[in-house]
């Protein structure tokens, strides 16, 4: 132990070989194998070190060092092909202030001889996609070659994978060049890929990394059919070889040309003039990365003439013109200082990761979940690990890989409680289910906080000012146990509470007296059956007209409500079996709740039972929501997607991309005359 603590300090060769070693070994994993040790910030930070050693002890710097090239090797099992035209990687800004951008103007116009009183340099904007590059060889229009990026000199032929991906013409429009090699970037999309996710969940298998490895290791299949289930995406941003075509004059005129021939090109980018240009684009794409729906990691500044990037050139394997600008990493190293187990509305545990504070994806994150016990098993994490944690946008951070060789002695696997760490009760995880939950029901004080708040909520009953805060007070302090509790509440004992002034505590008590004059949909929402969902309720309430009829309806009856399969109808039998549910549900309704009722209704009476229907644009009269209520007064179902099993779409003024996708599939397009002209038929 003495020794270690007074160990010489790595000479720079010892540490120039030891990074070289440890780089050469991530590059394998994350570009060959697929299955990444360390997030990408981590490898930018190593490769950095290995750089600077090499910039002050230029002796140092050997042929097989990973700066001077880039990283990746042929696959057994794939066919190499030979780039005509080297795919080679761009230099890395890591300054993610607008300094990043400023100091690449300033390089550009140094190179160009450019003073600061000339003409700003034009710049093509675009962003950085986190995804696989890929070669795309067109010759006379059709697509015969598509290959990875590989060492930059010689990737992998993956043609038949990429014919999977629907958004990749297999022809282009258009007088077509001789040969054509479109580079781009294959990536998956978040929600494509927290859908992948979930089903592997449900099934209890193995779930993903992240998009970019997932998108990686499909496009990398030797199963083409294997790659066709996995939702892949596609953009173009660049050439490779050429032969027959007049190549337009900019790179921005150059990814026009590109659309044109119907490939997808990314809408996010822009021409931009000198570094305030690049500067605002920066912080543009920075303050709206969250809501796209596909990760990237930075964005990418080109000088927009093509003459002016022959005349830049290239420094080593890197062009003088082009810079890739980052930003904050979404992937990073922390530790695990304990796992928690939360309590939701529904009564799901789910284990949660309390983390030592790490700054990802533009936040400082802490806690991380696991999602259940399955998923927390099979990435085995336990106290103590360093793990990597992601967030990507407004997903929640989660634990996506354990460092099992920084793991330390004696450190236990983790086991989901029998009891709710809340209420005490048992916590059972039933058939065919991947979740435990607590069976405390309202009596559960997490539960009890959530249900509250569920029924609350502007979508159920709809109680303003009744809060997280105000919730978990009434709660603590055992003033509110179950749901008819809130409209016994009297004036002092609101105003007593933390931050909560008389006129507060009144304006809460003239909320709650608004509140008892609701609708049958709302209250059935309100009350958090599992399963049901504003769509459900409102079908439930169509169905059968009245509350008492709901409650008092067999599993076969409410699979007789339009959408009701056998999981929700169980559901709502089984909410509705329980006394204490029950119980609830009458004391409201002796607290003064109320709705209006009526008979059942017949479906024959209801002229669109059975259709889909999707709004999309401004409509000349009428708000998008009162187009929905009228639909679904009709029995319509309003989805908020289109897909093959939509009837009509109704399309306003601004209409965006569903009605694009609507032609596409040939649905029935309706504007808001001809949508109520339907609905009195």
């Amino acid at each position: 132990m003495t020794q270690d603590l007074f160990a010489a300090e790595p000479t720079p060769a010892e540490r120039a070989s030891e990074l070289r070693a440890q780089l050469h070994h991530h590059a394998h994993r994350y570009y060959v194998l697929d299955t990444p040790e360390i997030p990408d910030a981590e490898y930018d930070r190593l490769f950095q070190e290995l750089q600077a050693i090499e910039a002050a002890h230029p002796e140092l710097l050997t042929p097989d060092s990973p700066t001077q090239r880039v990283g990746g090797k042929v696959l057994d099992g794939l066919v190499p092909v030979r780039h005509a035209v080297p795919m080679l990687s761009i230099q890395t800004e890591t300054d993610t202030t607008a300094g990043g951008a400023e100091a690449f103007d300033a390089r550009v116009r140094r190179e160009l001889g450019r003073t600061d009183t000339e003409a700003p340099v034009e710049y093509a904007a675009e962003l950085k996609f986190d995804g696989l590059a890929i070669n795309l060889r067109y010759e006379q229009g059709v697509l015969v070659q598509a290959a990875t990026r590989g060492d930059g000199e010689t990737g992998e032929d993956v043609t038949q994978n990429i014919r999977t991906i629907g958004q990749i013409p297999l022809r282009l429009y258009g007088a077509a060049p001789e040969v054509l090699e479109v580079r781009g970037e294959v990536y998956m999309r978040r929600d494509d890929f927290e859908r992948l996710n979930e089903r592997q969940r449900e099934k209890g298998e193995k779930t993903y990394i992240n998009p970019r490895n997932t998108a990686a290791g499909a496009v990398r299949q030797l199963d083409p059919a294997v790659t066709a289930q996995r939702p892949l995406s596609f953009f173009a941003y660049g050439m490779g070889e050429v032969r027959g075509w007049v190549v337009p004059g900019t790179h921005s005129g150059l990814l026009d040309a590109l659309a044109a021939f119907g490939l997808p090109v990314c809408a996010d980018r822009c021409v931009a003039l000198g570094a305030n240009g690049l500067v605002a684009f920066h912080a543009q794409i920075a303050a709206k990365r969250d809501a796209l729906p596909f990760d990237i990691d930075g964005v990418v500044y080109k000088v927009n003439s093509l003459a002016l990037q022959r005349e830049l050139g290239f420094k080593t394997r890197e062009p003088r013109w082009a810079v890739a600008h980052k930003y904050p990493a979404q992937e990073q190293l922390t530790t695990v200082q304990a796992i928690d187990v939360q309590v939701g509305r529904t009564g799901k545990l789910t284990p949660v990761a309390k983390l030592a504070p790490v700054f990802v994806g533009g936040v400082t994150v802490t806690n991380a979940t696991l999602h259940n016990e399955s998923e927390a098993r099979r990435k085995d994490v336990r106290v103590g690990d360093t793990v990597i944690v992601r967030r990507a946008g407004d997903v929640i951070p989660e634990v996506v890989a354990v460092l099992t060789d920084k793991r330390l002695d004696g450190a236990q696997p983790f086991t989901m409680p029998t009891r709710c760490p809340v209420c005490g009760s048992e916590a059972v995880r039933e058939d065919g289910e991947v979740d435990h939950r607590c069976t405390g029901g309202l009596f559960c004080g997490a539960q009890r906080k959530q249900a509250i708040l569920h029924y609350a909520q502007r979508r159920a009953v709809d109680i303003e000012g009744l809060g997280d805060k105000l919730v978990e007070q009434l709660v603590d302090g055992d003033v509110v146990k179950t749901l008819p509790d809130l409209y016994r509440l009297g004036l002092m004992a609101l105003a007593n509470l933390d931050r909560m002034a008389q006129k507060s505590a009144q304006n809460v008590l003239d909320a709650l007296e608004k509140s008892k004059q609701t609708t049958l949909p709302r209250f059935l929402f309100g009350l958090g059956i599992r399963h049901v969902g504003e769509a459900t309720a409102k079908d439930l309430a169509r169905h059968f007209g009245n509350l008492d009829d709901i409650m008092a309806a067999s599993e076969e009856r409410l699979l007789e409500v339009n959408d009701v399969g056998p999981t929700v109808a169980q559901s709502i039998h089984t909410f509705f079996q329980q006394p204490h549910n029950r119980e609830v549900v009458e004391q409201l309704r002796a607290c003064g709740v109320r709705w209006e009722e009526g008979t059942p209704a017949e479906r024959a009476a209801q002229p669109l039972t059975g259709k889909t229907f999707v709004l999309t644009g401004t409509f000349p009269t009428l708000r998008r929501e009162e187009a929905k209520e009228l639909l679904e007064a009709a029995g319509a179902k309003v989805a908020g997607s289109v897909s093959k099993k939509t009837d009509y779409v109704v399309a306003g003024e601004e209409a965006g991309s569903k009605l694009d996708k609507a032609r596409e599939l040939g649905v029935a397009v309706l504007d808001e005359a001809g949508m109520l002209a339907l609905l009195a038929t």
